[in-house]
C-alpha cells in the first residue's frame, strides 16, 4: 500500500474564509454546466467576468475541464471516502468536492492548499457544515494517491465496468468506442484492449490549442509570427498554440483567423481537393454551417477556386454565428467577384428546393460528439443512448438532402465528429444502398498532411476516420460520395 499522502491539519475554522478567484471561477463552470451550458463556450465568459490573470485563467481551466473530465472516478472515490450515496450529497457541494479531489490526485497543488481552498469555497456557497463535510471528506482522500484509490474503486479486470471508471466514460460510451474501433478496422480482438485504453486515456488529456489560418485573409507565417506558435506538421493551414490567450492574435481578432481543431481543417481541406466533374456548378454548399468553422476555410478554398459559397443553418441564433464568424471573409469574397451567403433554413428540404444546384457540399451533421471529448468533456455525461435514435433519422434526412442538392458528377462530404458506427458508416450505408445515382469513393488519399505525404491510420476505406490516441485530432470521420 502506498504511504499516506500529505493532508491538511487545520481546523475548517481556521482556514482561508473564501476560496481564490481562479476557484471560484471553476466552480461556475461546473454550476453552469450542471444547468445545461457547454463548458468550452461558458469557460471564456466566466474568465472575462472574473478578470482573471493569464496564469489564473489557465490553472482555473484546467481545474475546471479536468473536474468533469473525471467525474466518474471522481465520484466513485468521493462515496468511497464519505459513505454516503452522490444522491445524498448537494449539488454545489458534491462540485466542491469534485474540484478538491481534482487538485488532489491531479493537479501539482500541494495538500493543504487543496484542502483549504475547497473548504473555503464550500463555506462560502453553502455554509459552514459544508464546509467541514468537505474537509472530512478530502481527509480521507488525501490518505491515498490516485494509484491507491484506482486499487479502491475500480473493479477488478479489464471489462467495460472497470474501465468505465478508470478512464472516466460512461459504460455505453466505453463499448460504443470498442466496436468503433474494430468496425473502422483501427483495432481487431487482439489489439482493441490496447487501442481502447489509449484512446480513452486520450480522452482525458488536455488538449493542444490548434489554429487555422482561413484561406485567402490570413497564412500559418502570420500566426506563428504573432503569437507564441508553430506550424502544423498534419495540417497545411494550421498552426499550433503553445501558450497564450486565442482570442489576443490579432488574425484571429479580427476574423481571418480562428481556432479550429485539426481534424475538422482537413475534412475542409479534403472535400476541396477531391476530383468533381467539368460542368458542375461553380457554387458550393456548407448544409450545417453553424458554427462557422468549417465554414470559414471552405469559403475561402471556394474564393481561390473561383466558386461561391452557400451555408446554410436551420437556428436562426446559429446563423447569426455563422453570419459574425464569416463576416471578413464575406467582404473579401465580394472584392473578388464572388459571394459567401448564410442562410436560415432546414436543409432536409433543400434538396428538394435546389436540385442538382451544387458542384460541392458539406454535410457536417448534428452528433453525438463522441469523437470531441477532450474538447467538451460534458458531453459524455450529457449524452445517452437515445440520443443516437433521434439523431440517426436526422443524419439520414440532412445526407440525403444533400446528394439531391449536388449535381451529376459532384461530390458530397459526410463528416461527424463521432465515431459511432450508427452515426458514420450505418449512416452512409443505409442512404446509398437505397439510391443508383451514388457510388462511395475513397476519401483517403485526400488526407494529406502539412507536407503533402499521406497520412496513415486512417481505416480500411473507403471511409477515413481520424483518432485523438494516433492523430492527435478530433475523431472525425468522413466519407466522400459522387453523384453519377
Amino acid at each position: 500500500m502506498p504511504p499516506p499522502a500529505r493532508r491538511s491539519r487545520t481546523a475548517p475554522s481556521q482556514r482561508s474564509r473564501a476560496a481564490e478567484p481562479s476557484r471560484f471561477a471553476a466552480f461556475a463552470v461546473l454550476r453552469a454546466v450542471a444547468e445545461g451550458a457547454y463548458a468550452n463556450l461558458e469557460l471564456p465568459r466566466v474568465l472575462r467576468a472574473r478578470r482573471l490573470d493569464p496564469r489564473d485563467a489557465a490553472f482555473a481551466t484546467e481545474l475546471a475541464f479536468g473536474a468533469i473530465r473525471g467525474r466518474g472516478l471522481y465520484d466513485a472515490i468521493i462515496e468511497s471516502a464519505s459513505g454516503r450515496t452522490l444522491a445524498s450529497i448537494d449539488e454545489p457541494v458534491l462540485d466542491c468536492l469534485r474540484l478538491g479531489v481534482h487538485q488532489l490526485l491531479a493537479m501539482r497543488v500541494p495538500p493543504h492548499a487543496a484542502a483549504d481552498q475547497s473548504v473555503g469555497l464550500a463555506r462560502t456557497v453553502a455554509g459552514v457544515g459544508a464546509a467541514g463535510f468537505v474537509n472530512a471528506v478530502l481527509r480521507r482522500v488525501g490518505e491515498r494517491d490516485l494509484e491507491g484509490w484506482l486499487s479502491v474503486v475500480v473493479p477488478p479486470g479489464e471489462g467495460a465496468d472497470a474501465l468505465a471508471i478508470r478512464y472516466s466514460h460512461p459504460q455505453w460510451v466505453v463499448k460504443a468506442l470498442r466496436a468503433a474501433l474494430l468496425g473502422h478496422g483501427a483495432a481487431n480482438q487482439d489489439s482493441v484492449g490496447e487501442e481502447l485504453a489509449a484512446l480513452l486515456a486520450a480522452d482525458n488529456a488536455a488538449p493542444v490549442v490548434h489554429l487555422v489560418a482561413r484561406p485567402g485573409l490570413s497564412t500559418v507565417a502570420e500566426l506563428c509570427e504573432n503569437a507564441d506558435a508553430a506550424p502544423s506538421t498534419l495540417s497545411s493551414i494550421g498552426a499550433v498554440l503553445a501558450s497564450g490567450v486565442p482570442g489576443r492574435i490579432p488574425a484571429i481578432r479580427d476574423g481571418r483567423a480562428a481556432v479550429q481543431d485539426e481534424g475538422s481543417q482537413l475534412v475542409a481541406l479534403a472535400l476541396a481537393r477531391a476530383e468533381v466533374g467539368p460542368d458542375v456548378p461553380a457554387r458550393w454548399l456548407d448544409l450545417c454551417a453553424g458554427p462557422g468553422g468549417k465554414s470559414g476555410v471552405l469559403g475561402g478554398l471556394a474564393v481561390q477556386g473561383g466558386a461561391d459559397l452557400v451555408c446554410t443553418e436551420v437556428s436562426p441564433h446559429r446563423a447569426d454565428l455563422v453570419r459574425s464568424s464569416l463576416r471578413v471573409l464575406t467582404d473579401h469574397a465580394a472584392a473578388q467577384g464572388r459571394s459567401v451567403a448564410v442562410r436560415t433554413a432546414d436543409g432536409r428540404e433543400l434538396g428538394e428546393a435546389e436540385p442538382a444546384a451544387y458542384g460541392r457540399v458539406l454535410v457536417d451533421a448534428p452528433c453525438t460528439g463522441l469523437g470531441a471529448l477532450r474538447r467538451r468533456p460534458e458531453a459524455r455525461w450529457r449524452r445517452t443512448p437515445s440520443d443516437l435514435a433521434q439523431l440517426g433519422p436526422l443524419q439520414r434526412s440532412l445526407l440525403s438532402s444533400a446528394l439531391d442538392a449536388v449535381a451529376p458528377g459532384g461530390v458530397v462530404g459526410y463528416a461527424t465528429c463521432s465515431p459511432h458506427l450508427a452515426e458514420t458508416r450505418f449512416v452512409v450505408e443505409d442512404v446509398v444502398k437505397r439510391r443508383e445515382d451514388i457510388e462511395v469513393l475513397d476519401a483517403r488519399p485526400l488526407f494529406t498532411d502539412a507536407a503533402g505525404d499521406s497520412l496513415t491510420d486512417l481505416g480500411a476505406g473507403p471511409y477515413v476516420q481520424l483518432w485523438p490516441h494516433r492523430h492527435g485530432t478530433d475523431a472525425m470521420f468522413f466519407a466522400l460520395l459522387r453523384r453519377r
